[in-house]
């Protein structure tokens, strides 16, 4: 193949068009930019295709099903309930993919966007080669913001083929597997893990760790994790994935665990132990650019990396790979490049995990409070006490605030239970703009809602509460 001459100048290239792509680019385009935007897969990136979109459909197809066979408390007949799975995959791929990554690609072109497909290479610090199978072009940029994102984690052993799936095949499945192992007990490996258990598959999650879903605190994750258990999950913890057999109808996981080898037999095995960002092939070895540790970008607080018109955001520098951060970040980059005085400077970063029973995080918790010495305190309302939860039979965990003792401002609040994914946007908002526990008390929540129980929270932590 022979690399064409220069074909175009772009004021702003965007290299990726996920959820920090795409929203880099309309928001350029939104500010007057004349912006080109390359992807080497589909429209939406990793998110939209075959990550945060696509898992929730199969979660939310999972609650239906289990809904439906736990119909007692409501006076519900549950006798039966089948399942066409290839309807439900049909239903995520053509209907709830479909829509938004066409309804993006429809964005981007409405903006004046141009769309490139092809995989992106720097060749210096000022031209991208884009190739595809039969040919290839480069473009001179003024700007260029990086979001390339990340791809699954490969352990030995375990390389992605045939029964041996990363996230992306395990959204594929053509059918419910009879059993699940699950590698990694993180985000993804818990949520999906919760989504087959309740589609119908006998699941084993093995995790590194002493516990599931690390990346929260204990206290928060423990109604979730005993939620998996309820529903009949086998959970082994401060387990080593050491090898896997695999025949034509399923696989043989060898494992160590406790200082001894067990084998575990299932229909396929998921590994899901991290993600790598996407920027060791894409040519930043013939720019300035400097890298940090594990491949992530090096950037300042405009996303700007050591060569001033590159930027970099999402997966591929430093924070947790969550896709509204990558869309923060690049409305900041857009911004920046647009010549305004922006800055990230956000303190809330909420992350939620998606399982059974939802977690959702943001701020401080009690263990960073103790850690940094904060003169901060925790306060919980449980959803037993909330009327919304008890009407909708969902009454495990509880919605904790936590307050700084001296202004009595919310500078950190925790979820788990019905809704949390929602709810903690409320928090995140309140600790964003600095608001006390009387801001929130005194804000009228309609009743019954779940919602209502940051206001009772609020006013256990001003020690005036009605409802506990």
């Amino acid at each position: 193949m022979v690399v064409g001459t220069l074909t175009e100048n772009v004021d702003t290239l965007v290299l990726g068009s996920g959820p920090g792509g795409y929203v880099a680019a309309i928001r350029a385009a939104e500010l007057g930019q004349k912006v080109t935007i390359v992807e080497r897969d589909y429209i939406g990136g990793v998110c939209l295709n075959v990550g945060c979109i696509p898992s929730k459909a199969l979660i939310t197809a999972g609650h239906h099903r289990q809904a439906m066979l736990n119909g007692s408390p409501f006076g519900l007949a549950s006798q039966g309930v089948s399942l066409d799975f290839s309807k439900t995959q049909d239903w995520k791929q053509n209907t709830v993919v479909h829509t938004l990554t066409s309804g993006v690609e429809m964005l981007l072109k409405k903006h004046h966007v141009q769309i490139v497909r092809g995989e992106a290479r720097f060749v210096d610090n000022q031209t991208v080669s884009v190739a595809t199978e039969d040919s290839a072009s480069q473009y001179s940029f003024r700007h260029a913001i990086v979001a390339t994102g990340s791809r699954p984690v490969e352990i030995p052993g375990f390389a992605f083929k045939g029964r041996v799936l990363d996230s992306t095949g395990a959204l594929n499945l053509p059918e419910v597997p009879e059993h699940l192992i699950v590698i990694g007990g993180g985000v993804i490996g818990t949520e999906l893990a919760g989504a087959y258990l309740n589609l119908g598959a006998k699941v084993t999650i093995l995790e590194g760790l002493p516990r599931l879903l690390s990346g929260f605190d204990q206290e928060l994750t423990k109604p979730a994790i005993d939620d998996l258990k309820q529903h009949g999950a086998t959970i082994v913890t401060e387990a080593k994935a050491k090898s896997v057999e695999q025949s034509e109808d399923g696989v043989k996981v060898t494992y160590e665990v406790g200082g001894h080898e067990e084998v575990v037999a299932g229909s396929y095995v998921l590994v899901s132990v991290g993600r790598r960002p996407n920027t060791d092939e894409i040519g930043l070895n013939n720019t300035n650019v400097k890298m940090g540790e594990r491949g992530l970008i090096e950037v300042n607080d405009q996303q700007q990396t050591s060569v001033p018109h590159i930027y970099a955001i999402g997966d591929i520098v430093a924070g947790p790979a969550l896709a509204h951060k990558a869309s923060f970040e690049a409305k900041i980059a857009a911004a920046a490049i647009n010549g305004d005085d922006v800055h990230d400077d956000h303190y809330a970063l909420p992350s939620v995990a998606y399982t059974n029973v939802e977690v959702a995080s943001v701020g401080e918790t009690p263990t960073t409070i103790k850690d940094k010495g904060l003169n901060a305190k925790a306060f919980k309302f449980p959803f037993a006490a909330n009327g919304r939860a008890i009407s909708m039979a969902e009454t495990a965990g509880f919605i904790r605030l936590v307050v700084d003792q001296e202004t009595q401002a919310v500078i950190g609040g925790q979820v788990t239970g019905a809704g949390a994914s929602d709810l903690i946007s409320e928090l995140a908002l309140a600790i964003e703009n600095g608001l006390t526990v009387s801001d929130i008390s005194l804000t009228i929540h309609p009743h019954p809602t779940l919602s209502e129980g940051i206001m009772d929270t609020a006013e256990l932590a001003e020690g005036l509460p009605i409802n506990i």
